[in-house]
């Protein structure tokens, strides 16, 4: 069967090739009626427009761009975290007849600016959607915005800025899930802090904080721990807590690897999940499910963050401030009443 042309679906759906096209490029004052027969030709016909010609005509590809921090140079952000973001904009691009293009970058190469504008300049992406923690460095937004290619920033952590972002509650929620283990009798919760160059995981311990203060119980500086988002620094976190002598009864940590390296070094040393010890952690990436016991933890909503950034993107919104996407709870097993001695 001959591939469908734009006059095939014009044909099918009743209008002009203009009005055609408008649809599919997901340009504005197209009249809802009109769109959805468009979309029910396009689907029927097997419709797939003509990259080359879009491109031409637009001096863009039909690319979005997701740019991240590139895992393989260190042991974070884990894969989890950036799989949800490539799942959600592959959602939007598909549905919007988009292609995805990746770029890991190490935002600790000088030369790193430099590389985001040649690649920007090569490929002429419709837009980029800039993961956390790179959405709050200025050197990596700036690179971009120079380009004056439409960026969309996932969780930078701080309000402002030219760009639109999308974030999530993360220090009203964290606040939430410290009182929910106060709740459960416990009064010694030990926190583990992220890596401090991601704000949006900073603005977590702040919740922590005000969730302590809201369930009346005091801030201890000897329960805190400063982590770097990864398995490994939840490890030597969970040794440094759990050898005090007056131990706490529950650990947060601020994202799921290093809440599962809490729960690695509790097995080693033999102390009961959750009936010694609760851990929460935050994300609910996969691991979050497939360690024993399953992790109470923070469900960030990563992929509908992603998807909502790059339809901003596809529809040319040129939207500014920030949408907040809230999180939720989720109780697994690794949390329980706190011991009675």
């Amino acid at each position: 069967m001959p591939k469908a042309t734009i006059f095939d679906v014009a044909n099918e759906a009743g209008v002009s090739i203009k009005t055609v096209s408008r649809v599919v490029n997901r340009e504005p004052n197209v009249r809802d009626s009109t769109k959805e027969r468009v979309q029910r030709a396009v689907e029927k016909l097997n419709y797939r427009p003509d990259q080359a010609a879009r491109n031409l005509a637009s001096h863009r590809t039909h690319l979005i761009g997701l740019v991240y921090d590139d895992p393989a140079v260190y042991e974070t952000p884990s894969s989890g975290y950036i799989i949800r973001m490539q799942q959600g904009t592959m959602r939007a691009c598909r549905s919007s007849h988009h292609e995805l293009f990746i770029h890991p970058c190490n935002y600790r190469d000088k030369n790193v600016g430099a590389e985001l504008k040649a690649v920007i300049d090569q490929v002429k992406p419709a837009g980029i959607v800039l993961a956390a923690p790179l959405s709050n460095m200025s050197k990596i937004v700036n690179a971009i915005v120079s380009t004056g290619t439409p960026l969309v920033k996932i969780a930078p952590g701080i309000k402002g800025g030219q760009q639109y972002s999308i974030a999530t509650d993360d220090r009203e929620i964290s606040a939430e899930m410290t009182r929910y283990l106060a709740s459960l009798g416990h009064t010694r919760i030990a926190y583990i802090k992220g890596h401090p160059i991601h704000k949006a995981v900073g603005n977590r311990f702040l919740g922590y904080q005000d969730g302590l203060k809201q369930a009346g119980l005091p801030f201890c500086e000897t329960l805190v721990c400063e982590g770097d988002n990864s398995i490994g620094s939840g490890e030597i976190c969970a040794e440094q807590l759990l050898k005090q002598k007056d131990r706490p009864t529950a650990i947060f940590a601020a994202n799921d690897d290093m809440a599962a390296g809490v729960v690695r070094v509790a097995d080693r040393m033999d102390i009961d999940i959750p009936g010694q010890l609760s851990v929460a952690g935050c994300d609910d990436i996969a691991l979050a499910r497939q360690i024993y016991p399953a992790l109470t933890t923070i469900r960030q909503p990563l992929a509908a963050m992603a998807e909502r950034a790059a339809m901003s993107l596809v529809e040319s919104r040129g939207e500014n401030g920030m949408e907040i996407f809230p999180a939720s709870i989720e109780i697994r097993e690794s949390t329980g009443p706190a011991p009675t001695s």
